[in-house]
Parts: structure tokens; sequence; C-alpha cells
């Protein structure tokens, strides 16, 4: 079966990530809300907080959860395989720190979505073979980052995205103006934090950025 036989819901082509500035602010579940109003079923909403007290992923993913189900939005943490065994969320997502994933597919079962981060051929390959249901490759483009990492740029990111055997997901610095060619490289769709949280209307941001996903091939 399919992940999304087995699961009940398709994978999203737009996945709006958080970070700890992004949970740490007051406003963080009323605009979580919007996004999820103004994605629907296009998106999926990453609670992720690298620094942020496993409790308070709990809390906030538990908070927004009723609004996800309502608005059919997906919801994934990222990391935190203890939240998603303890919470219903659609999907967990891995990093460099994570546990391995196929100890997290044996953890979690058929009916999560569990994702992967890469960042070049060699990862992207590995998170495949591992049984990844989709990848996040990156970073595109040069994001403001403490260790100063050069975006692979979107030939690279091409070449890279053509061999891939599972749905790839760019992220890094896609603003709406940078969707358009993420998807023309081959991109499944896009993993983005500033171009919504950092957004005037992030509503709109999202609106602009699914189109882009569903439309923009």
């Amino acid at each position: 079966m399919t992940r999304e036989e087995t699961s009940g819901a398709a994978l999203p082509r737009l996945h709006v990530v958080t970070d700890d500035t992004v949970l740490a602010s007051p406003d963080w579940k009323s605009v979580a809300v919007t996004v999820c109003e103004a994605g629907g079923s296009a998106l999926a909403l990453h609670v992720r907080g690298p620094r942020t007290c496993g409790r308070k992923i709990y809390r906030l993913t538990t908070d927004l959860a009723p609004h996800a189900k309502r608005t059919h939005a997906l919801l994934f943490v990222n990391d935190r395989v203890d939240v998603a065994l303890t919470t219903d969320v659609d999907g967990v997502h891995l990093g460099a720190r994570s546990l391995a994933l196929s100890a997290v597919r044996n953890l979690l079962g058929p009916r999560v979505w569990v994702g992967a981060s890469c960042h070049d051929a060699t990862g992207a390959a590995a998170a495949a073979a591992a049984g990844a249901d989709y990848m996040f490759l990156g970073a595109i483009f040069e994001t403001p980052s403490p260790l100063n990492v050069r975006g692979m740029g979107i030939d690279r990111f091409t070449k890279v995205t053509s061999r891939c055997l599972a749905p790839v997901l760019g992220i890094g610095g896609i603003d709406p103006h940078r969707a358009r060619s993420v998807v023309n490289a081959g991109a499944f769709g896009a993993a983005v934090l500033r171009g919504v949280w950092d957004a005037e209307d992030p509503a709109k941001a999202v609106r602009q950025y699914v189109a882009i996903m569903t439309n923009g091939r």
C-alpha cells in the first residue's frame, strides 16, 4: 500500500517549518491557526524547536492538533519521536541528530509519514534506501545561519532531484519569487520558514506558495 493509503491523506506540497523563535512568539497559536486555514490539505505544518523543551513541544502540538484536523492540514513534529508517539500527529521529520529512520518506522508504524533532511546526493540516496516517505533537500539558496552555509544552487539541486526515488521538497531561502524555479527544477514541493513566519501577512504568503506549488509546474 502507498503512504497515502495507510495515512489517509496525500503528502502536501507546502511544508511550513517553525524554529525556537517562532514557537516562543506570544501569538504563535493564532498565527499557526491562520496558516493552517490558508493552506488546508495542501499544507503540512512542522512543529520544530531544537532548543525548546519536549514538554513545551508536546503542549504546542496538542494545542494545535484540533485546528489542523479541522482545516485538513497535516501536523508534523520534528526530531521529537517521543512527542510523535504520544500525540495524534500525521508525521515526523528527522534530522542528523534524530534516531535512525528504520527505528522510527518500527516505532510509529505505517500510518505516520516519516521524512528526512538531506544535503547532497549521498544523503538523499541513503534516506530513500532507508524508506523515507519524502525528503527535504538543501539548502538551495544561502540563508542566514551561524554556520554561514552556502546554498547548493538550482543546478546542483536539479541533478540530485532527478535521481531521487522519493518526493523531494526544496528547502533554504525559498521565497515566493524563487518557489517556481524550485518546482521547475523537479521538486515535489518546498519547505519554508521565514517566507511565511516573517511575512507581513502569513496567510497570504501561504496562499501564494500553494498556488505556485500546485499550478507552477
